[in-house]
């Protein structure tokens, strides 16, 4: 009998997830003659085994989707104590039956920080695994970069384009609000790429005040016009969206006419850009050797554009943020961005 793996998408969507899934499907069937099975909805298909046959037929025209073609949720696949014991429920005994039932050697996860931990636990019960890491977040632990992150980034620069031209018309402050949890990639990103003149990341402590001068600064020059791009996970002191509670700030303490823009889910949406066709298809072909070898419970990353794996069991309940002395922090500082601790 052929060789028979499994295959998913967890957690939230983002562009490339099916330029991933069509690599790994097609890398299986035609270098290594192996049958994909694609799970419906992360990991409850593989708990409820509910899933489809993917063929070179049923991947054809997907690499330039956005979304995914197997749907995805946030089901957990076991219950967990703590992030190396975790504990087998019905949900992990289900799930050994569908491995069993259609006879799997190995589950492709693809998704992200979520995603690695839940495969992790699954390797704990001797399921083998292989994760490949895609988040616009790019924040998981191991690899430089996720396919989705190159996307998102555009997403936001081209809006951060847009709203110049309305801070200008307007003479106004615009602060726009971009995704990333508690990591600041995409809005350093996006912030540099479109010209911001504040970036606020949740890596870096800012102090409203600092903001508030540095801006009234700008306008004692000539410059009303601001654009301030801020992380969702930047705090304000309590629960409440960055974005709307800055811009509020902004107006109070400077009386510059100060506007917000949430970006929202608009960044996960959408074709992916060339970079995250081309990364996700490198990270599912490479996957799919580490399975033909039997390196399983690992991971695709990549380092200075070399893929590579680590284990699993590295990633899993790890973040990866950016550090103070990151390049990018410090060409951006030299630029005359304001960070919020200093300008």
């Amino acid at each position: 009998m052929k060789r028979r793996i499994g295959i998913l998408t967890a957690g939230g969507d983002c562009p490339g997830l099916n330029a991933a899934i069509r690599s790994v499907a097609k890398t299986a069937i035609i270098e290594h003659d192996m049958e994909v099975f694609g799970f419906i909805g992360g990991f409850k298909g593989l708990i409820e085994n509910e899933y489809i046959a993917l063929t070179e037929e049923k991947v054809s025209g997907i690499l330039t989707l956005g979304g995914t073609i197997l749907g995805t949720s946030r089901e957990k696949p076991m219950k967990k104590n703590h992030p190396d014991d975790f504990e087998p429920d019905q949900k992990s005994k289900q799930i050994k039956k569908t491995m069993n039932l259609l006879q799997l050697e190995c589950v492709v996860c693809i998704g992200g920080n979520g995603t690695m931990k839940n495969a992790h636990a699954l390797s704990k019960i001797g399921i083998p695994v292989i994760g490949i890491p895609k988040t616009i977040d790019n924040d998981v632990w191991g690899t430089e970069v996720t396919f989705g992150f190159d996307s998102a980034v555009q997403i936001c620069t081209d809006a951060i384009d847009r709203l110049h031209t309305t801070a200008s018309s307007h003479k106004r402050v615009i602060v726009i609000e971009v995704m990333g949890h508690d990591a600041g990639w995409i809005a350093l990103h996006s912030g540099i790429a479109g010209g911001g003149d504040v970036i606020l990341i949740p890596e870096i402590e800012y102090d409203i005040s600092i903001v508030c001068n540095y801006l009234m600064k700008r306008e004692a020059l000539g410059k009303p016009v601001s654009i301030v791009v801020v992380g969702e996970g930047v705090k304000t002191g309590k629960k409440r969206t960055p974005g709307p509670y800055l811009a509020k700030k902004i107006n109070e303490l400077t009386g510059i006419e100060t506007r917000e823009t949430v970006l929202g889910y608009i960044q996960r949406g959408g074709s992916p850009t060339a970079t995250d066709r081309i990364l996700a298809t490198r990270y599912g072909q490479f996957a799919t050797s580490l399975i033909a070898q039997k390196q399983y419970n690992s991971m695709v990353s990549i380092t200075n554009n070399i893929l590579g794996s680590i284990p699993i069991s590295e990633t899993a309940g790890k973040t990866k943020i950016i550090e103070p002395d990151y390049e990018l922090i410090k060409t951006a500082r030299s630029l005359g961005v304001c960070f919020g601790d200093g300008c």
